[in-house]
């Protein structure tokens, strides 16, 4: 359900809030996500009796577009669904890894979070996190400049298992290994998000301990391992 506030002009004009408009952006961005842009399943899944206001707003504005019943986001409005889709997804980490939330509580938090984050504030998150590449849901995050300059001016909560020195213990948050064959194989051996870790050595092989057993991985395998230390 879109939560819609709305004030009157003097003329009588409807002013939605930025907070709606940002709801239909998102949304039309999610659905694009999963294949599905035509108008009338957007105007559905919003359920929202004033969505297609919105949305021609959205459309007076220059963020959204129409071809054949479609609801397209212009490049305007794609710069914009995209740092909306990348600060909601940013925060659901944040409220599920640093404030351990139950995932019920996440995505309605996460939704408050995505319309006053700020740019220096987002990437400030991002890299704090350790510039995850997906949600705590599997779906990606944009990336942003802070990730293509992997900053470390704030020191991350999340870091790749190399990061790790001998005897420390790390929780696994997520692993990004190119081939899923590779993941497979991870999971099989007990290395799931959530499975907590011990390093023991880093050469010639990385040596961890996950359980009670004993794992000898490569450098690139590690590479592809992040995790948040563990006391």
């Amino acid at each position: 359900m879109i939560e819609v506030s709305e004030k009157r002009h003097r003329h009588g004009h409807l002013d939605w809030s930025s907070h709606a408009k940002d709801e239909i952006l998102e949304l039309i961005w999610t659905q694009a996500e999963e294949g599905k842009d035509d108008l009338e399943h957007l105007v559905e899944t919003a359920n929202e009796a004033d969505a297609r206001d919105i949305i021609k707003a959205l459309e007076d504005d220059g963020l959204v577009t129409f071809k054949d019943d479609r609801a397209l986001l212009t490049k305007k409005g794609l710069e914009a669904a995209v740092g909306i889709i990348r600060r909601h997804r940013l925060a659901e980490r944040l409220l599920s890894e640093v404030f351990d939330l139950e995932d019920e509580y996440v995505h309605r938090e996460a939704c408050k979070f995505e319309h006053i984050l700020g740019p220096e504030v987002t990437d400030s998150v991002c890299t704090f996190l350790g510039h995850p590449p997906v949600c705590p849901h599997g779906k990606a995050i944009p990336r942003g400049e802070c990730c293509a300059k992997f900053k470390r001016d704030v020191r991350p909560l999340v870091v790749p298992l190399r990061d790790l020195e001998p005897g420390e213990r790390g929780r696994i948050v997520f692993m990004t290994p190119k081939e899923h064959e590779v993941l497979d194989r991870l999971s099989t051996m007990g290395l799931i998000p959530g499975s907590v870790i011990t390093l023991h050595q880093k050469r010639p092989s990385y040596v961890i301990r996950v359980g009670e057993t004993d794992l000898a991985l490569d450098e690139k395998i590690a590479r592809d391992i992040f995790v948040k230390k563990a006391e």
